[in-house]
């Protein structure tokens, strides 16, 4: 629980900038509009109380469902493992991510309102489950990042280990972190483009009934490939960094307290 919260709250605030700058490009009325570079740290608050039991509750499901399951006795068995316990992790972390990340992407668009202006205005309009508009298209961009980051994450540790004869550094874990999320990043980008329009749309229009399909078709017919991948830089700088600091300091502060 401390190794996972510690690590997502330094990545979190750390790679702020670059979230915002990846929600505005990949905002509906775009980037200029949503804010540009203004108010870069819009909707920190947010992200900074939702952060530690967000990533505490990833690591917990993560680390105990991996424990249950079987492992090691087969090569072929980790991998299967990984992706498993990572699904499940991202499933109940996003029950806590959901309500934070619609209250930061929607203060992100308007950084003239504050954080509890914009959770006091979702609240009012919508209720609670406005706080969870997304929570379908959140699981289904998380589940397959994790069922590319994690088994990759492991898999190049283990080949690292191998080849200098004994376990990775915690440096070098953030190294593989870095590698598996940056590609991971890259490959879920149109997911978090859809999920980023759900989050942000006006309530009663199309993208607000939270099909993913629907807001990826409509991002296809209006602005093609560019719009599905809206954002890949920044998101998977962002990520290739926050591999690198998140599961870095995760392994880092396991080792310390372990």
């Amino acid at each position: 629980l401390k190794a996972g919260g510690v690590a997502g709250v330094c990545v979190d605030l750390i790679l702020f900038p670059l979230d915002t700058v990846k929600t505005r490009l990949q905002s509906p009325q775009g980037f200029r509009k949503a804010g540009g570079f203004r108010g870069i740290y819009a909707g920190v608050p947010s992200t900074a109380i939702g952060s530690f039991p967000n990533a505490a509750a990833f690591f917990i499901t993560y680390e105990n469902v991996k424990s249950l399951l079987p492992h090691g006795s087969s090569p072929y068995l980790s991998p299967a493992t990984h992706m498993v316990a990572a699904s499940l992790g991202e499933v109940v972390a996003c029950l806590i991510r959901v309500p934070s990340e619609v209250v930061k992407q929607r203060a992100q668009v308007s950084p003239s309102s504050s954080t509890l202006q914009i959770l006091s205005h979702t609240l009012y309009h919508e209720g609670v489950q406005g706080l969870y508009r997304g929570y379908k298209s959140t699981v289904l961009r998380e589940i397959p990042f994790s069922l590319v980051q994690f088994p990759l994450w492991e898999s190049l540790k283990d080949l690292w280990s191998w080849k200098q004869g004994h376990v990775v550094d915690s440096w070098q874990s953030a190294v593989c972190g870095a590698f598996a999320g940056g590609f991971a990043a890259a490959v879920t980008t149109p997911l978090d483009v859809a999920k980023t329009r759900i989050m942000l749309a006006k309530a009663g229009s199309r993208n607000a009934s939270g099909n993913v399909l629907t807001a990826l078709g409509g991002i296809w017919r209006t602005q093609g490939l560019s719009g599905l991948f809206a954002g890949v830089v920044p998101r998977m700088a962002a990520i290739s960094l926050g591999g690198f600091i998140f599961l870095g300091t995760y392994e880092k502060t396991r080792q310390l307290l372990l």
